[in-house]
């Protein structure tokens, strides 16, 4: 079996075969030198849009598809990345494009021993010229872009999910995307969190910028229960008890918050919560200091 850098994980969930075909063929068309797989998770999709990779349509055949049975996001990350032979695992939206040198930069930047994880700027593919380049929280844990754009690579609290690398081992180390998150919602909030907290480091890379499809409706059925809990899972698992109860005062006043946090406190958050505190490196509160959070 042929050595293998990098693997790109491709989430699919009711994309169209257009947006599928035109990430994947941005990807194949850079042919940069560096030996990489493609890995697509079809999320139990139900509009045909992998049928071309399932039939191996000419110019297809190497493409690694994976079903999976509707895992949400999270889930099918964490499955693509346990099937992936890369020593970096890329995680890509399947409505993306990609430059021709985009490979060799990330490559050039993992070459520095500091570097766990790199995301690119990121832009709209109908607005170009809306760039972001990287994400932090607000002062209420709200994700917003950053829109200065850094000489070269810079440290970033947040990587954004519509491209987003990590070495494997770093991927590991913090147990992957939270494998107790609702179909989708705050999961590549989360992971960046853990990352720094785990003692990894991340960057944005500005030379590289990977154009968007934002699109106006999401594929998978999400609701705020699900992004609330996901975001009162996040909160138990990493918050000191100030910060937790100031997350909590966040999101009170929303509709059944008191059965989402039921169900956030009736799962194995808590067994986390001593898991992740017992082997991180930072703390929280280090992090909001080091990004200039005020939470």
């Amino acid at each position: 079996m042929e050595d293998c850098k990098f693997s790109i994980i491709i989430p699919v969930k009711n994309e169209g075969r257009q947006n599928v075909q035109m990430t994947i063929d941005s990807m194949l068309k850079t042919n940069p030198g560096i030996p990489f797989e493609i890995v697509v998770v079809d999320d139990n999709s139900d509009d045909g849009c992998c049928n071309f990779l399932r039939a191996k349509e000419k110019g297809y055949e190497k493409i690694v598809l994976i079903e999976s049975p509707g895992l949400g996001a999270a889930g099918a990350r964490n499955l693509g990345a346990g099937s992936s032979r890369g020593e970096i695992v890329v995680f890509c939206d399947a409505h993306v494009t990609v430059p021709s040198h985009w490979l060799e930069a990330f490559s050039a930047g993992f070459s520095l021993v500091t570097v766990d994880g790199i995301s690119p700027a990121i832009a709209s593919m109908t607005e170009p010229a809306a760039v972001g380049y990287g994400q932090t929280w607000n002062g209420r844990l709200e994700c917003k872009w950053l829109s200065e754009a850094p000489s070269g690579l810079a440290q970033v609290p947040l990587l954004p999910g519509g491209c987003m690398a990590f070495r494997k081992k770093a991927f590991h180390h913090v147990g992957g995307f939270d494998r107790g998150f609702l179909v989708w919602g705050r999961e590549d909030e989360e992971i960046s969190f853990k990352m720094w907290l785990f003692g990894h480091q991340l960057y944005i890379d500005p030379s590289v910028k990977v154009l968007h499809l934002f699109r106006p409706a999401h594929p998978y059925t999400v609701t705020m229960t699900h992004v609330h809990y996901n975001f009162l899972r996040m909160a138990c698992s990493h918050l000191g008890e100030g910060q937790l109860a100031r997350a909590f005062a966040l999101i009170k006043d929303q509709p059944g918050f008191e059965n989402i946090l039921s169900s956030v406190c009736l799962s194995n958050v808590w067994e986390q919560r001593r898991d992740y505190i017992e082997r991180r490196s930072k703390s929280d509160g280090w992090f909001m200091r080091r990004f200039g959070i005020n939470f």
